[in-house]
């Protein structure tokens, strides 16, 4: 094929078919890879899922707040507000009265 020949139209179409072509390719040769993934990992009885979560820790973040009122109570300063922050704000207090 001559690529001097062709049209700006024709090109991009060519470059266009030749992408998805190319993706088409990797998907289907990522199926093929998972496909023996999953066939070897079911021969050692696991499954994909068992080993991707091997040696996986969730990390837990250190308390950054204490309850002035219940030193059992900690907050990290992350997601949801205790409702003893909101009450410690509502009286007037600020998280930095409640840092450790």
């Amino acid at each position: 094929m001559d690529l001097n020949t062709l049209s700006l139209k024709e090109l991009k179409k060519l470059r266009k078919d030749v992408d998805k072509t190319i993706t088409d390719f990797k998907d289907r040769k990522k199926r093929e890879a998972l496909a023996e993934l999953e066939k070897k990992a079911a021969e050692l009885g696991f499954s994909l899922s068992d080993l991707a979560n091997v040696g996986k820790v969730k990390k837990v973040s250190a308390p950054k707040y204490r309850n002035p009122k219940d030193s059992d109570q900690t907050w990290t300063g992350r997601g949801r507000i205790p409702q003893w922050m909101k009450d410690l704000e509502a009286a007037g207090g600020s998280r930095d009265d409640a840092l450790i």
